[in-house]
């Protein structure tokens, strides 16, 4: 079964279907799902900001995170649960779309940057954690963290538009190819 035979599965379920035609629960859960994402991006935003020495200078990183856990935690436990259920409303037009490709291709880099430098961080954070200017290794986890939260942010709001549709057609064949248009485009 491929994903697009899931997704479209998936679209007939009679709770996606009450779901996606709710007039109070979907639109509920899409302000929950944007409001949670404050929470959790505005924490890891003032994580990223004092790992480049751009805020909160005087203040250990290893602080900064200790406190604002709880709140990326709870944050991203929400988005998660949110955003499935966003997806699970309009799986196949959200499988097919363009900015959701890009977004999930985000949330890659994201989690990947944010892998590969917490271990290191951890390692050796005794040498640099009070620096107000942190090291290079660590300014960059900072910055691929803050276009890759808002590249997230960008493009989730963009799923919202039709501009790239499957059915907009006639579309270059690299956006039909981007989006997984599933038919060939003369």
């Amino acid at each position: 079964m491929s994903l697009l035979s899931f997704c479209e599965w998936l679209a007939e379920t009679r709770w996606s279907v009450a779901l996606h035609e709710s007039l109070i629960v979907y639109p509920v859960v899409e302000t929950i799902h944007v409001l949670s994402l404050l929470l959790f991006v505005g924490s890891v935003v003032l994580v990223d900001l004092r790992l480049l020495g751009w805020a909160f200078r005087e203040v250990p990183v290893s602080d900064v995170m200790r406190r604002l856990r709880p709140f990326v935690i709870v944050g991203f436990v929400i988005i998660t649960t949110t955003g499935a259920l966003l997806f699970y409303a309009i799986p196949v037009r959200t499988y097919l779309s363009v900015f959701f490709r890009i977004k999930v291709a985000m949330l890659v880099v994201a989690a990947m940057n944010a892998a590969l430098f917490h271990p290191w961080m951890n390692r050796g954070k005794t040498d640099w954690d009070n620096d107000p200017r942190p090291p290079v290794r660590a300014r960059l986890a900072g910055a691929v963290s803050l276009v890759s939260w808002a590249t997230v942010i960008v493009m989730g709001r963009m799923i919202a538009y039709n501009w790239f549709d499957c059915d907009n057609q006639p579309q270059s064949a690299l956006v039909n190819f981007l989006a997984g248009c599933p038919f060939e485009v003369p």
